[in-house]
């Protein structure tokens, strides 16, 4: 019973990532690719050498284990299929490495043993972002694995079975977590349980502990940033022409009398006018993200420094997305996004945070129409199609 308990124990947390993970709703996001990636670590063989040493040798003989070694170094070659965010598929070749054992025995001898354990495996995989670079794992698939013994027996120990080989399949589980150092490399840490079996009808467990990097190919690069909009800019105006002065001539007759000072109407001014700026949120944040990437920054620099010293009434901050992904999530990240935006422009001197506004519009307010970026269109290409959509506005209202 004691021996259940830590798998009862990965089970349950293994469950937890993976019942959360399906529990979200799963965004419309560029995370679909393949990547290969290689792992090594320790192993530690957990099989029953006891039992092992009874069952090679003859009826009538009584072994005694002496030493035991169930340290070995493990590796392992894999394929994997990142279907979306959280989920994913993998296959692979493992190498559990050797363990070895010998006994002395009843009448008098000596048992030397060893077993290999190599297979493939074929698991499924859950992802749970905690950000952007970083999440948890946790995996549950089975393992087609072949064990190879070696029993040698001197004196009294006479072996049975001097070479045992066996296949079987067999569950296997394991938890995690990952690092991306950057789109095209990814590297995890691992502990992995593998159900297997000794070589002669039992079965045993053998535990790895490993460390891996991941290549993944076939990610579509960010979008480039794209201008929608010149920044802000004050509109010019012409003033209105002078009234023309009309000199009236004196009487004849009578003694011009001093004539009253002309008067000039006053120049009308134009109303104020609002201007726009649209910001690309592909080139401002990261996917899925609310930190503002360093172009972002600069971009928000350059148009503060554009309206320093210029009067202004107010400043509106609108953030929008596309309409792929559930519209409360949605909602809630194009009203964050905002307020990033927002909070920005109040850090910076020549913009009075007072004056500034911001709100998030989600999905309601699309630039392009159903027609123009047809859901019929591949993910990849729908998504770019969109891009136009997932935009944060910034309005400006200037004062005559």
């Amino acid at each position: 019973m004691n021996s259940l308990h830590p798998l009862r124990l990965a089970a349950l947390a293994l469950a937890g990532p993976l019942g959360l993970a399906a529990s979200m709703p799963v965004l419309a996001q560029n995370d679909s690719y393949n990547y290969f990636g290689l792992s090594a670590g320790q192993a530690r063989h957990r099989l029953d050498e006891e039992s092992l040493s009874v069952r090679a040798l003859s009826p009538g003989v009584t072994p005694t284990i002496e030493n035991r070694d169930e340290r070995a170094n493990a590796y392992k070659l894999f394929y994997g299929w990142q279907w979306n965010r959280y989920f994913g598929a993998e296959a692979g070749y493992f190498d559990l490495g050797r363990s070895s054992f010998n006994a002395s025995t009843v009448p008098t001898g000596t048992l030397e043993a060893t077993m290999r354990i190599r297979g493939y495996n074929l698991d499924l995989v859950g992802t749970l972002p905690m950000g952007d670079t970083f999440a948890l794992l946790g995996r549950a698939g089975v393992a087609f694995a072949r064990t190879r013994g070696s029993f040698v027996g001197t004196g009294g120990a006479t072996v049975v079975s001097p070479s045992p080989t066996d296949r079987q399949n067999n569950w296997k589980a394991g938890l995690g977590v990952q690092v991306a150092f950057s789109p095209s490399v990814l590297m995890r840490a691992e502990a992995e349980r593998y159900r297997v079996s000794d070589g002669l009808g039992q079965r045993g467990r053998i535990n790895t502990y490993t460390v891996s990097l991941l290549f993944p190919f076939g990610r579509a690069p960010a979008a480039a940033p794209r201008a929608e909009a010149p920044m802000y800019q004050p509109t010019a105006y012409t003033p209105a022409p002078a009234p023309v002065a009309v000199a009236v001539p004196p009487p004849p007759v009578v003694a011009p009398a001093p004539m009253a000072p002309e008067r000039v109407m006053p120049r009308a001014m134009p109303a104020p006018t609002p201007a726009r700026v649209v910001l690309p949120v592909d080139s401002m944040f990261s996917h899925d993200s609310r930190e503002l990437r360093p172009e972002a920054k600069t971009a928000l620099d350059s148009f503060a420094s554009r309206i320093s010293g210029r009067r202004y009434t107010s400043i509106v901050v609108v953030g929008h997305a596309d309409r792929m992904g559930e519209d409360p999530h949605n909602q809630t990240l194009s009203q964050q996004r905002a307020d990033v935006v927002k909070a920005y422009l109040g850090t910076l001197g020549g913009v009075d945070p007072g004056r500034i506004e911001a709100s998030g519009r989600g999905s309601s307010e699309p630039v392009t129409a159903m027609g123009d970026c047809s859901n019929s269109l591949a993910r990849d290409a729908l998504i770019a199609c969109l891009q136009r959509d997932r935009r944060v506005e910034v309005d400006v209202t200037g004062e005559p």
